[in-house]
């Protein structure tokens, strides 16, 4: 047998230049590069082999570990999980800032290859530089807290043993059902030692990923379900994207009259405009696709795991008959809600469903409500893409959208808009309304701005391009984005929230960068998490991949201050106040310059406290040939919320605050109308 001698890294790299996937059309490079962090537990040995012979592997410089990893999750998810990246950091710190970026993609079932550096084999120079002893076994290092969020794990103690290993990665990485993080810690020595490798190791590997075809029993068995049910809702999840299924999904709602409410990964899977799409469905959902949810007789979730903002925590699908039919590729995942499971590619699922019903004759007896509910929602969201803060005019907007909205939903709010003046009318939040008026004035004073959120949205979603890809992550932005975000062009909507990361956006836009170059990206990114991480800005700028930022500044942790508030709490450590004179986090509210500190990256900045401002800096932010920032000034607490979803959160027990008893009441009514399981 033929046998090449290479190090440990040199094999690695050599084999992951021949991993090719075919998912029907024939051979594409699965590998697409290597983004590093370099220190002294890699770049010697892993970096030795990539500068050497990197074969066709680009190597990308990351700023933060945590980020890197963002982008390469990022990369792989626009690329529908058939294109990857390798991400290496250090030993240490350097590895385990990857943790979290580690976590994201194996909640979000997205393969990246995570290959840290790692103390010696040989443990001969013990301690050595960022290792961490533990006393009772030595062969714990670092990269043991890796098992926890990787699909797959290993560590290198022999040059041969990276033969195994690297299969095994591929059958995960590659693995439509349960893919997600895999993590191969290298020890530094064992990156530099030499075996004689077969030959054969080296050949190009071709993955043929072949769509999983449903059971007939299982299909005739949802087939006779559906047939029984008069008013069903599709879940349209990230698995519809994934498995290209949404040309399918269209004929399926089209052909049997069933409409579907949105996921946030199965977002723009169709276009918004679509009939028989609802748009969010679920916590962060709108008012027709939750009010639609709620008389559903049958739920058929397609290629979704069924979170608890999709499920309401399990009280959304409120009809008492309600049963569940599920088209997964992951048995777990099909399972889920005690549903009639249906083990297949969603795509393969929906044609072979479709088939049988048409043998059935089947139609859902739905017939104006789901063209009443779209309207009734158009009507809402124009409402909230109107608003704009007129001082003086907030107390009375408060006292009616609040009575509305907190109690009947979109066409109730609709009404409650139009009772008062439109221009003054603005989407403040129910539950908290109370704590406004005498703050209303201090933000819009700070921050200088009449922009609210809602109206931020619709503006960006009216002038960005419709080919554009939009991606967020966390706080309060998702939920107004799975409302507001109109989709006009299919997979347009990138948004991370199987583990709502702060600190994806802007790595995130990178990878989406790196995927699809030709395309406009936009992060829309709070200051929270901008503050969090913006590391991979820089890179883009290296790498000239152009990405704007829309930085919406609304001076604080907004979401999570909500959310103190609505439970009964009071502002605390939510907001980005200076200490006042009590000792508290109470002073004045810090005004922050977000586009001075981009400018000194090189990045082109703009600021909008206006929406003539802001229309303007779209417009030239379009223009310009390198990344960019829009430091938006927003108003607080004027993002959407609610819309008959209920979300099931750790309310204090016992409390000396009426109001946090009143809060742990509500939180034992919405316990007694959701599901037990």
């Amino acid at each position: 047998m033929e046998r090449i001698r290479l190090t440990t890294a040199q094999a690695l790299v050599k084999f992951l230049n021949e991993q090719y996937v075919d998912f029907g059309n024939g051979p594409e490079r699965f590998v697409e590069g290597v983004f590093t962090v370099f220190g002294h537990g890699n770049v010697l040995g892993l970096g030795q082999a990539l500068q050497e012979a990197p074969g066709g592997l680009k190597i990308f410089q990351g700023r933060n570990e945590q980020g890197m990893v963002h982008a390469a999750t990022a990369f792989a998810k626009q690329s529908r999980r058939r294109r990857i990246m390798a991400c290496t950091a250090s030993v240490g710190p350097g590895s385990a800032n990857m943790l979290t970026a580690a976590a994201t993609a194996t909640a979000n079932q997205i393969p990246v290859l995570l290959l840290p550096g790692d103390t010696f084999a040989t443990r001969q120079p013990d301690p050595v530089l960022q290792q961490m002893e533990h006393t009772y076994n030595l062969s714990i290092t670092v990269n043991d807290a890796f098992k926890a969020v990787s699909k797959y794990w290993d560590r290198i103690y022999r040059p041969e043993q990276l033969m195994s290993a690297l299969l095994n990665a591929m059958r995960v990485l590659t693995d439509q059902a349960d893919t997600g993080a895999v993590t191969i810690a290298l020890p530094q020595d064992i990156q530099g030692e030499a075996w004689d490798y077969p030959a054969d190791f080296f050949r190009r590997r071709v993955h043929k990923i072949a769509r999983r075809l449903p059971h007939p029993d299982e299909i005739a068995a949802a087939a006779e379900l559906i047939a029984s049910k008069h008013r069903p809702l599709l879940v349209c999840g990230g698995g519809v994207r994934y498995s290209v299924a949404g040309a399918a999904l269209r004929d399926f709602a089209e052909k049997f009259a069933i409409p579907f409410g949105e996921t946030q990964a199965g977002k723009s899977a169709v276009a918004s405009d679509f009939a028989y799409n609802l748009g969010g469905l679920g916590v962060t959902g709108n008012g027709c696709a939750n009010t639609l949810a709620a008389e559903a007789d049958l739920v058929i979730g397609a290629g979704t795991r069924f979170t608890d903002f999709t499920t309401g925590s399990k009280s959304l699908f409120a009809h008492p008959g309600v049963e569940f039919v599920t088209l997964n590729a992951s048995p777990y995942h099909a399972a889920k809600l005690d549903a009639l499971a249906v083990v297949c590619d969603a795509a393969e699922g929906l044609k072979a469903l479709s088939v049988a019903l048409e043998q059935r004759g089947y139609r859902s007896a739905f017939t104006d409500e789901i063209t009443e509910a779209k309207q009734a929602w158009a009507a809402e969201r124009a409402r909230l893409a109107g608003v704009e803060y007129r001082a003086g005019g907030a107390a009375a907007v408060v006292e009616a959208v609040a009575e509305a909205a907190g109690v009947a939903g979109c066409a109730a709010a609709s009404g409650a808009a139009a009772a008062v003046q439109g221009d003054e009318a603005a989407p403040f939040v129910p539950e908290i309304a109370g704590h406004l008026d005498d703050k209303l004035p201090e933000y819009a004073g700070v921050l200088n701005t009449s922009l609210t959120q809602t109206q931020v949205l619709a503006i960006i979603n009216e002038l960005i391009p419709q080919d554009a890809i939009v991606i967020g992550a966390a706080g309060s932005l998702p939920g107004d984005m799975q409302r507001m975000w109109e989709s006009a062009v299919p997979d347009t909507y990138h948004m991370e929230y199987g583990f709502s990361c702060m600190g994806y956006e802007i790595a995130g836009a990178l990878g989406i960068k790196l995927a699809e170059p030709e395309r406009e990206v936009y992060a829309l990114v709070g200051d929270g998490s901008y503050q969090m991480m913006h590391s991979e800005l820089v890179t883009s700028l290296q790498e000239n991949r152009k990405i704007n930022v829309l930085l919406l500044d609304n001076a604080g942790f907004g979401c999570i201050n909500n959310l103190q508030m609505e439970q009964g709490l009071d502002s605390m450590a939510t907001e980005f106040r200076r200490r006042g004179a009590d000792g508290q986090l109470s002073g004045e509210l810090m005004l922050i310059d977000y586009a001075a500190s981009a400018a000194g990256y090189g990045v082109e900045t703009f600021r909008a406290a206006t929406a003539e401002q802001l229309r303007s800096a779209l417009e030239a932010a379009r223009k310009s040939e390198k990344s960019t920032l829009i430091d938006i000034k927003v108003l607080p607490k004027t993002m959407t919320h609610g819309y008959g979803a209920w979300w099931h959160v750790g309310v204090a027990e016992v409390s000396g605050k009426e109001s946090v008893q009143a809060a742990y009441g509500q939180k034992l009514s919405g316990l007694e109308k959701a599901r037990s399981y």
